[in-house]
């Protein structure tokens, strides 16, 4: 055991000299193996997300050669494994404990794409913030979250799990959840330490389809898929995940460019990179690396310090130090990141501080947890259309909710469910039938989710004839995102559209409610339904959240954080495109030798920032505080934004910049501001924003990074569709 003092550090007050100090004494204390073993990283088998290994983990933990453990949760569970290691290992180290915390614990809040469209910061710190109180309370100190992966493909399953395609809004949300996560001292047993993947541009593989091979210029690479990570690190996220992709010919897990150069030397990065499951086994696969002892060495030189579940380094470092293809110097390195993450989490104070029994049994599911829940979930969704004021559903109404997703409670938590149980959640029918607000219910599934069988739609359209309003809930299922979980269709099931066509010719409001974990093509169902809502997988509280909203009880101000398209072939399409020289001009005349398709109008079903409410809300009276800005300066730019509806409601004013003439081509907009806004009936809020230079910065000709004087168009709205703008000019 350790015979050395290792109180916990809390940087807030020992200085990283004395934190150096204490990593170094149980350095000094290792062999080659105990280093080696600090590196490693194996599954408790609780629950597999990927290939098993059959590694004999116990064994490794009590010889010291498995330092850290993923998949186990409960605090007896952990407490029984980490006793192993400090009780029965040579040295005592502790465990590090991981897990997949993606968008909720126990309480599963909305998943991850879904939370982006309330683009409300501090409803989504909050969300990490109890995701991290029930991890921790189950002996979770370390979560593989937040995945800032930008993604504009909706093809790509994973789509579901990060906040979008925009970087501006990525780089917020990252900074919120990593927040929320780690808070303001890791030594504090309900936070946990936030794991920021995937690193690099995971999010943008050819054809959507995951795993697949990125290839970007460094230019894009660095204005849109970077900078996401960057602000994940300067919130203070203190380890890194690569990604599976390779990017210009190198897989990540082997990119010296990414792991050392960018991360390491570039942003100071002063934390532990681990890899995702087997990555550095599937180097081999890839083509750069002959067996696993190539691709141990690959990994480790590239600047990766832990191995997820792969047994490389386990088997092959000790080796690659006597031949000299690996540095004991790099060993010690890497096993110092790991050894002072333990210190701050404040391991070696006290080894069980993440496993108490009592706070488990009063953490999960508090009253206050699925209250915030709850309030995630109305608050991502997105009202998508309201014909006539279908919605909100009124007192006295009969409804008939139809659709194989109105009774399921499962795919109400999505991918990455974590440790939920979706058998003590309601579903929308039950959460409806509760609501007491005064309208009658009847329930028929309609349809099985995919196929071909049409014999439950006869008792569906019985009870559609007979009710008011017709309420659907379609969409997909929760197994249709997230990884491995790319579609060649991003279409509802033409079962399900087939459904609802036959329920729209009864001339009968239909309101359709969305369950999926991407952008859907929905051109159809816009046209067969009176009203829609984007309720995506809301988690353990989203059934009573999609009745609430339904009711009326809580007006929508969700507005979505990636385009919709029309169909697949515009894909990928988002807002922040480049102009070309030959852009098309939708409202102009006929123009055949531009860049436009001859099936299928340019323009998207549902643009970037794009969601209504059960209000109105006009934009007057835009104002710029000058109309030319140099060095240093700072530019106001204010709008007059008045609730003209029924109800009070909540909306995201956007602000969009547009660069007119660069040494490089510019975005067409470019999201730089956002602001979330309460409104009372009739009221009127004046909206500022400030533009500073480094708003107007980017990456020029020679890929240095700054400005370039000249004119500016800045838009307002609540949308990427904002009209309301001005112009103005940034001198030298």
């Amino acid at each position: 055991m350790l015979a050395v003092s290792l109180s916990v550090i809390r940087p807030a007050r020992a200085t990283t000299k004395r934190l150096d100090q204490k990593v170094d004494s149980v350095l000094n204390l290792m062999t080659l193996d105990e280093k080696i073993g600090q590196l490693v990283l194996y599954t408790s088998n609780w629950d597999v997300t990927g290939p098993v290994m059959g590694t004999d983990n116990l064994k490794a933990i009590r010889e010291g050669k498995c330092g850290n453990i993923f998949n186990a949760y409960t605090a007896k569970y952990t407490r029984e494994l980490q006793e192993i290691a400090v009780k029965e290992s040579r040295l005592g180290i502790p465990l590090l404990f991981g897990y997949d915390v993606i968008h909720g614990h126990k309480t599963i809040f909305p998943i991850s794409l879904g939370e982006a469209a309330s683009w409300d910061l501090a409803a989504i710190e909050k969300s990490a913030r109890v995701s991290a109180k029930e991890a921790a309370a189950m002996g979770i100190q370390w979560t593989y979250a937040p995945m800032v992966d930008i993604a504009r493909d909706p093809r790509w399953g994973r789509i579901s799990e990060g906040a979008g395609e925009d970087p501006f809004l990525g780089c917020a949300i990252a900074k919120a959840r990593v927040h929320g996560f780690q808070g303001d001292d890791l030594a504090d047993p309900t936070t946990v330490l936030a794991c920021v993947k995937h690193f690099a541009a995971y999010g943008a593989p050819i054809a959507g389809r995951d795993y697949n091979t990125v290839d970007m210029s460094e230019r894009m690479l660095r204005e849109v898929y970077l900078p996401p990570y960057k602000a994940a690190i300067d919130a203070g996220a203190l380890s890194v995940m690569t990604s599976f992709n390779e990017l210009d010919g190198v897989p990540a897990t082997a990119s010296h460019f990414l792991m050392t150069e960018v991360l390491r030397n570039e942003w100071k990065f002063k934390g532990f990179v681990v890899t995702d499951y087997t990555a550095i086994n599937e180097l081999v696969p890839h083509g750069v690396a002959a067996n696993l002892k190539d691709a141990a060495m690959l990994a480790m030189n590239a600047g990766v310090d832990m191995d997820m579940q792969g047994g490389a380094y386990n088997d092959y470092l000790k080796e690659l130090v006597k031949e000299r293809k690996v540095s004991e110097e790099q060993i010690d390195t890497a096993v110092c990141r790991v050894l002072k993450l333990k210190f701050m989490l404040g391991l070696f104070d006290d080894p069980y501080r993440y496993c108490n029994e009592k706070r488990e049994k009063e953490t999960i599911y508090a009253k206050e947890n699925l209250d915030a829940a709850y309030d995630v979930a109305c608050k991502s969704m997105v009202l998508l259309k309201n014909n006539k004021e279908v919605l909100p559903l009124k007192a006295g109404q009969s409804i008939a909710l139809i659709g194989p997703l109105a009774d399921s409670r499962r795919d109400l938590l999505g991918s990455w469910k974590a440790a939920g149980d979706w058998d003590q959640i309601s579903s929308v029918y039950s959460a409806l039938k509760k609501a007491n607000q005064g309208v009658r219910v009847t329930y028929s599934k309609g349809c099985e989710l995919t196929g071909g069988d049409t014999s439950m739609f006869a008792e569906a359209l019985v009870n559609a004839k007979k009710a008011d309003v017709v309420v659907m809930v379609l969409g997909e299922s929760c197994e249709w995102c997230g990884e491995a979980a790319s579609r060649t269709s991003i279409s509802v099931p033409d079962i399900q559209k087939k459904l609802l066509h036959e329920v729209s010719t009864l001339g009968k409001p239909v309101v359709l409610v969305l369950m999926n974990g991407r952008p859907l093509a929905l051109v159809d169902e816009y046209e067969w339904s009176d009203a829609m809502l984007e309720a995506w997988f809301p988690g353990t509280m989203g059934a009573e959240a999609v009745a609430d909203v339904l009711l009326g009880k809580y007006n929508p101000s969700g507005k979505l954080p990636v385009t919709f398209p029309r169909n697949i072939g515009q894909v990928p399409i988002y807002y922040s495109a480049k102009n070309t020289g030959r852009p098309y001009e939708p409202d102009g005349p006929e123009q055949k030798y531009r860049s436009r398709y001859i099936d299928s109008s340019n323009q998207p079903l549902f643009p970037f920032g794009f969601g209504l409410s059960y209000t109105s809300f006009a934009y007057k009276n835009m104002r710029l505080g000058k109309s030319t800005i140099t060095g240093n300066d700072s530019l106001e730019v204010s709008v007059d934004v008045t609730n003209t509806g029924k109800y009070p409601g909540d909306e995201v004013v956007q602000l969009y910049i547009r660069d007119l003439v660069g040494s490089v081509t510019r975005p067409v907009k470019e999201l730089k501001g956002f602001k979330k806004i309460s409104l009372d009936k009739g009221e009127t809020k004046k909206v500022s924003f400030w533009i500073r230079t480094n708003d107007l910065a980017f990456y020029r000709k020679d890929m240095s990074f700054g400005t370039e004087p000249g004119k500016f168009i800045v838009f307002v709205g609540g949308s990427s569709d904002a009209e309301n703008s001005k112009e103005f000019s940034l001198t030298e």
